[in-house]
């Protein structure tokens, strides 16, 4: 019994060895000892080679596969299965370019105020609002569009568009952010800036005559009121669109007040504006400057200046875009 055992050992021994040279290329150094066992321990070799060959194979099978053998190899080739290289060999890891990644905010509405029959203001010169927010909104719209925007008119022509009408489009459009832009009309003719507002009550009687005029011709039905004023005041959007009339109206006065010194800050404010009630994203309506203003009014007449306004609206939607996409909990 000895005997079979230390034969069993050799067996073994022999066969992983005859493994490691066919990997190795090297010559089957045991070849001659093996024709060296007697008939007995030859059939006896013979008798356990399937449980040493099941062995062995079960040893070498999962860390080597077979190569198909050449027409002119004389016996077949093992090769190691190459795996993954250390961590060490790996190349650094580089930062990616952010602009790869689609922003939060990608697709704009761009609402161009009056239009059509509503006219809107008009300065004694005859400059109209509905001109002047029609030019702004296209200049807007080719700026959006160079930064890799997406944008939705909800006029492109002088056209009249129903409040309601206007919301719709936003929404069907399924855009991220919502902005109306308007002049500003006061009485006196000395006031002048610009103000931006969101959605939100006020108890200021100038603002409320300015929203009733603003809320003409609606296109809203009274059965519509009800389901609108609802959710006026408990709107889940009102943070996200103060956090962007706060950007526009920034970068508003930043860029205007460079070129003209008397330009005021009338800042951020709220107010019930129908055209900001329908709409199911952040939305401001930007008063952009004051056409009773005779000076603002001459700047307005200057496409140069014009351009100043859309190139303004264009960063401080481009800011408030980058902010929502570092801080999406502070963003839309």
């Amino acid at each position: 019994m000895a005997r079979v055992q230390r034969l069993k050992r050799r067996l073994i021994a022999e066969l992983v060895a005859q493994n490691v040279d066919l990997v190795r290329g090297t010559p089957d150094r045991h070849l001659k000892q093996r024709r060296r066992f007697r008939l007995g321990s030859s059939l006896l070799a013979l008798t356990l080679l399937p449980m040493a060959v099941l062995g062995s194979s079960r040893l070498w099978a999962p860390a080597f596969q077979p190569v198909p053998e050449p027409a002119s190899a004389a016996r077949p080739v093992a090769r190691a299965v190459s795996s993954p290289p250390p961590s060490s060999f790996l190349p650094a890891p580089r930062p990616i370019d952010p602009s790869v990644f689609p922003l939060a905010v990608h697709r704009i509405a761009i609402d161009a105020g009056h239009g059509g029959k509503s006219g809107g203001t008009r300065a004694p010169s005859g400059l109209t609002e509905q001109e002047v927010t029609l030019d702004i909104a296209r200049r807007l719209k080719r700026h959006l569009e160079g930064a890799s925007f997406e944008v939705v008119m909800t006029r492109d022509q002088d056209r009249e568009v129903s409040l309601k009408d206007r919301a719709r489009i936003a929404n069907q459009a399924r855009s991220d952010l919502f902005l109306s832009i308007h002049l500003n009309w006061i009485a006196g003719g000395n006031t002048r800036g610009v103000e931006t507002y969101y959605l939100g009550p006020t108890d200021d009687p100038e603002l409320s005559r300015l929203a009733a005029l603003e809320n003409r011709e609606s296109g809203y039905s009274v059965a519509d009121f009800r389901r609108l004023l609802d959710g006026v005041y408990a709107d889940a959007r009102e943070g996200s669109s103060r956090r962007f009339a706060e950007s526009i109206n920034g970068s508003l006065f930043r860029s205007l007040t460079s070129v003209d010194h008397g330009i005021a800050n009338r800042g951020v404010k709220t107010a019930p504006f129908l055209v900001l009630v329908g709409t199911e994203m952040p939305a401001v309506l930007a008063e952009v400057s004051c056409l009773s203003n005779p000076e603002e009014a001459g700047l307005l007449a200057k496409p140069l200046y014009r351009e100043y306004i859309a190139e303004a609206l264009a960063r401080g939607i481009r800011r408030y875009a980058l902010a929502a996409e570092s801080a999406p909990e502070k963003g839309i």
